[in-house]
């Protein structure tokens, strides 16, 4: 469920089977949170607008209304373990310098002094941390999570960490534009990092039900280096986007409980072209039970600092992977740490065989930006792929190389994990043999996963690699939509398979997702594709696989609706002019991405055009 504001004159949400309605003070409200009470001008009056899901249409980590007995904004349950088990910075001074011998600095938030306007939020979301999803409609809200308050019982920091960027290091790095409020208790939901996917790990024996929150865009952190820490609406609203649909398609993924609008204008070069402009702050808040990153352990081994090395891995192993907490003196062994390798390289494994199956490109593969959960993390410039092409970038910046494309992210995904198991092996965790053993098991890990995701887009009981590598084939000679078209492949039955053969024609459905490669040689490809479905039909004859089989298991595999950014860049700018609707209904149909058929608008299915505005 999701929650969206309009300019209207009163703020009403439908909360199951009731409707909650306020109205604000003309003058003036007085936020109460811990020991610290403001004054601050009055919002503007808004109404806050609920989307249920389709009937029977809740999607894959998400819930619908909100529970009974949820809490309100000064009842969550803050249980900021992170910070007092790990070891913290003793300047808290928010001034850029080198931190050493430390995972995070205290920092708070940096107010805008500006009115801040709550603009969507997920209650599935919301559910997790326990928190009433009515709490969206309060003023104090939009005030704690545009950083311009802090929430009581939130002890706030900004994580320590380097990192790999497009394979140079780049020594500490760190949240410069993010920093955690602190972590909340909330509900075990999902597996491989609570959100999204269904990882070798059951939700059972999980110890962790904390979730951080973290807010993307609220200021300067000791770690911002030249850079402002602030964040504006067309790249929060993308984050906020992508975390909400990749959960909802199944990928590993952190989340995004809200999205507002600071009220202060940033200066930013969208295209680094010297054509600079103000644009409408916000800030996102995402959640995920950790940020920590696979750089975070790779700073510290590289300033030989063991101690922190193994400090953070204990931590991390306890906390989330459910190895036994050692104490005093109690020291874990070289096979213990080796298998907690060998588990982040089997969730990284699956992290990035969802991204192939869904047709997702990161665009910024840099280590600091892998999750030491598998979680996928740190949505900036991102892009599903649409007119098949393995060489797909989002990212301007890496179209010289394309280190980061597309067919890059598997062997991306391991040069990572190299990074991290030379810090974890230069910090006396395990030995070389144990870290390639690992490096190993992400290999397998990603193959099973991916050749079983491969056999369920083609709706087979069993997989053929070769019948797929045509398919793929096909479809980037004929500049095919990656998306539409395994979709529809799967409602095209053997007997239309046949007549094709037959007429030696496409059926026009299919047809009509095919760009300009088709034409070059229309009558080869034609041909070429025909052959196919004779290939096709004739494995499934084998197999024994119906066409109500086939399509039970190619939905499941593959969306009807992923996100576009040329549909996100026009909802944006609706978003900038107050117009809000558009998005409501976006992210309706993004939260059932499997069976919303009925429910989307058809320019949201169509490919980008050939010159496409950049995001």
């Amino acid at each position: 469920m999701t929650y969206t504001m309009r300019s209207i004159a009163t703020r009403s949400c439908a909360i199951g089977c009731s409707t909650i309605r306020t109205r604000f003070a003309p003058s003036a409200c007085v936020l109460r949170l811990g020991h610290r009470t403001m004054k601050t001008s009055a919002p503007s009056p808004a109404r806050i607008i609920c989307a249920a899901s389709a009937a029977g249409g809740t999607p894959a980590g998400a819930s619908g209304a909100s529970r009974g007995g949820a809490r309100s904004l000064e009842r969550l349950a803050w249980n900021n373990k992170f910070a007092e088990r790990l070891p913290a910075d003793p300047d808290t001074t928010n001034r850029t310098r080198q931190v050493e011998g430390a995972i995070f600095t205290r920092v708070n938030p940096s107010p805008t002094g500006t009115e801040p306007t709550f603009i969507i939020g997920s209650s599935s979301v919301a559910d997790m941390i326990d928190l009433d999803p009515a709490e969206f409609l309060r003023p104090e809200f939009a005030m704690v999570f545009s950083g311009n308050a802090r929430a009581p019982g939130s002890d706030p920091y900004a994580q320590c960490y380097g990192g790999h960027q497009f394979g140079h290091w780049a020594g500490q790095l760190g949240d410069g534009r993010a920093l955690s409020l602190g972590e909340v208790e909330g509900l075990r939901v999902g597996v491989g990092g609570g959100v999204g996917g269904d990882q070798e790990q059951s939700a059972a024996a999980d110890p962790c039900v904390r979730w951080e929150l973290q807010l993307k865009g609220a200021g300067r952190t000791p770690y911002s280096r030249n850079a402002d820490g602030r964040a504006v609406l067309r790249s929060s609203l993308r984050e906020y986007v992508a975390s909400e649909a990749m959960a909802a398609l199944g990928v590993p993924t952190t989340r995004a409980l809200s999205l507002v609008l600071t009220g202060a204008e940033v200066m930013r070069d969208m295209f680094y072209n010297g054509n600079a402009r103000l644009e409408p702050g916000a800030v996102a808040c995402r959640v995920a039970r950790s940020f920590v990153r696979f750089g975070s352990f790779q700073l510290p081994a590289s300033r030989g600092d063991k101690e922190l090395v193994r400090k953070l891995a204990d931590y991390v192993m306890t906390e989330y992977y459910g190895f036994d907490e050692r104490g005093g003196m109690e020291a874990r062994d070289a096979g213990e740490y080796a298998s907690w390798f060998r588990a982040v390289a089997q969730r990284t494994g699956v992290m990035v065989a969802e991204w192939q199956r869904v047709g997702f490109t990161h665009g910024v593969c840099n280590s600091d930006n892998f999750s030491i959960l598998g979680d996928t993390i740190d949505y900036g410039p991102y892009g599903w792929m649409e007119r098949f092409d393995p060489t797909f970038t989002p990212n301007t910046t890496d179209l010289p190389g394309r280190r980061y494309c597309y067919q890059a992210q598997p062997e991306i995904g391991q040069w990572n994990l190299l990074q991290l198991a030379r810090a974890l092996v230069a910090a006396g965790l395990f030995d070389e043999e144990a870290a390639s053993d690992g490096i190993a098991a992400y290999g397998e890990s990603l193959v099973t996963r991916y050749t079983d995701n491969t056999r369920r887009k083609m709706g087979l009981k069993a997989e053929n690699g070769e019948l797929a590598n045509k398919l793929l084939m096909l479809m980037y000679e004929s500049s095919a939509d990656y998306t539409n078209t395994f979709r529809t492949l799967g409602g095209i039955s053997m007997a239309d398979m046949e007549l094709a053969i037959e007429v030696k024609e496409v059926p026009a459905r299919l047809r009509k997702w095919f760009g300009d490669g088709f034409d070059d040689d229309k009558d080869d490809k034609e041909m070429a594709w025909i052959e196919f479905f004779r290939l096709f039909t004739a494995e499934l004859k084998t197999q024994g696989v119906s066409d109500a089989e086939r399509w039970e298991i190619q939905r499941e595999a593959n969306p009807v609706l992923v996100p576009r950014n040329h549909i996100m860049v026009g909802i944006i700018d609706e978003v900038e002019r107050g117009e809000f609707s558009g998005l409501e209904a976006y992210m309706k149909a993004l939260e059932n991405p499997y069976g919303c058929d009925q429910d989307v608008d058809a320019a949201w299915l169509e490919p980008a055009p050939s010159k496409p505005r950049l995001g």
